[in-house]
């Protein structure tokens, strides 16, 4: 785990990634399958997901009025607020595990650099050759 110094004089780090959903224990159980990481439910609403002795981790937070992102991003429409890039050694098999584990390509795609993909919350994440 990376530590940086700052001009304060003290540590910081990033431990946590928190996500917004509708269901965190459903989007909790994609990440999950997707990284390969464990799954950790103590609380309903909060439910992460970590591979151990590593950081950050994953923490979906259940949101009542929840709305999906669109993507790409339309006037007048929910924004994405966050989105990973995910660096794999294989894309063709990346993209199969990720819609294996429910996500969707994404009708749209910018590049040919890397592809788009959807979770099932609707956030977008891309896959990337890495």
């Amino acid at each position: 785990m990376s530590e940086t110094k700052n001009d304060k004089d003290f540590s910081i780090r990033i431990c946590t990634i928190v996500i917004d959903c509708k269901d965190a224990n459903a989007l909790a159980d994609f990440y999950a399958n997707l990284l390969g990481w464990q799954k950790h439910a103590d609380n309903p609403e909060w439910i992460s997901v970590k591979k151990p002795g590593i950081y950050p981790f994953l923490l979906f937070q259940e949101e009542a009025g929840y709305k999906a992102p669109v993507w790409p991003d339309t006037t007048n429409e929910q924004q994405k607020s966050i989105h990973f890039d995910f660096a794999v050694s294989d894309v063709k098999k990346a993209i199969h595990h990720a819609i294996d584990c429910g996500a969707t390509i994404a009708p749209v795609q910018f590049s040919d650099d890397w592809t788009v993909m959807i979770d099932p919350a609707g956030h977008p994440f891309c896959i990337c050759k890495g």
